[in-house]
């Protein structure tokens, strides 16, 4: 099982996921493996063999240790991709994990910052540096057109039509969206796309945002950057670069933007993954409710 785990994890790093997406499905197999050990002649898990009860057990398992439905539904995720990965490179003829269903769990409501936060997000990079104002592009794109830290990571000259604010977007399993680009956010890149020449060197490429070596900022790059910046508004722990795409939603659905609208600009496949921002939104209008309207208080 060995050298088939290395080659799956060898191909998550080929699909640009970010190292600490990688290092949980690595430690979720490296789990399972010490696992299934138990079963097998000095140790050595025969990939063939693994029967979908062994893994039954292994999650119960992990439930047992006080692994909550979270959890066990993310492990349950990286066995069945792992599996079906198997399958598909001919390591396998059948899929052991195939039937294997995710626990239900609540779905925690995601942290987005309120709109005077973003509009202070937005004016903490300084303009008077290079850095500055690359960074502030970048803020300002994520928020403008509510795109993932991948999907910015990857953006290219060529996906940027600035005339027509507009952009082409190749998001999960490389679906192209087109997504409209604000006014505020053009500015910045306009001013950042003036002065891209003094990060560009002999290995930059057509990936719009730059590091100082001149090769294109990675997804865990670009996070250490903003997370910079964010841990400086943040109210409490668990705001990540990830709660700007999830302002963007929020804030486009409490002035009254079309659900289906948002769904097609954040690329999701189910408008159920959507919805949780109505969640968002109405909590949000209900707050402003109670604070200012005169007869909102009492029973």
């Amino acid at each position: 099982m060995d050298s088939e785990v290395y080659q799956f994890v060898v191909s998550l790093k080929s699909r640009n996921l970010s190292k600490h997406t990688i290092k949980a499905y690595s430690k979720d197999l490296e789990q399972l493996q010490f696992f299934l050990q138990r079963y097998f002649q000095d140790g050595k898990v025969t990939l063939s063999e693994v029967t979908r009860q062994f893994l039954r057990d292994y999650l119960r398992e992990m439930n047992r240790q006080g692994c909550g439905n979270r959890s066990l539904a993310r492990k349950v995720t990286t066995v069945k991709i792992f599996f079906r990965f198997c399958v598909l490179h001919d390591f396998l003829e059948q899929d052991p994990a195939e039937n294997l269903k995710i626990p239900k769990f609540e779905k925690k409501l995601p942290k987005f910052f309120s709109e005077k936060e973003m509009e202070e997000l937005l004016h903490i990079p300084d303009l008077t540096s290079k850095f500055g104002i690359r960074n502030r592009a970048m803020l300002e794109l994520i928020y403008s057109s509510g795109l993932r830290i991948s999907e910015v990571a990857n953006l290219t000259l060529s996906q940027l039509d600035l005339n027509n604010k507009l952009i082409r977007i190749i998001g999960k399993g490389n679906k192209e969206r087109i997504v409209p680009l604000g006014s505020q956010a053009k500015r910045t890149i306009r001013n950042y796309l003036g002065i891209r020449n003094k990060f560009s060197g002999k290995e930059s490429r057509e990936e719009l945002f730059l590091s100082k070596s001149g090769k294109a900022l990675t997804s865990d790059e670009l996070r250490e950057i903003l997370d910079r910046y964010i841990s400086l508004v943040a109210r409490t722990k668990g705001y990540s670069p990830h709660s700007i795409r999830h302002s963007f939603a929020t804030h486009l659905l409490a002035h009254g933007a079309d659900l289906r609208a948002v769904q097609e600009m954040l690329g999701h496949s189910n408008l159920s993954t959507t919805e949780i921002y109505t969640h968002l939104s109405l909590k949000d209008l209900k707050e402003i409710y109670n604070q200012a309207h005169p007869r909102s208080k009492g029973e």
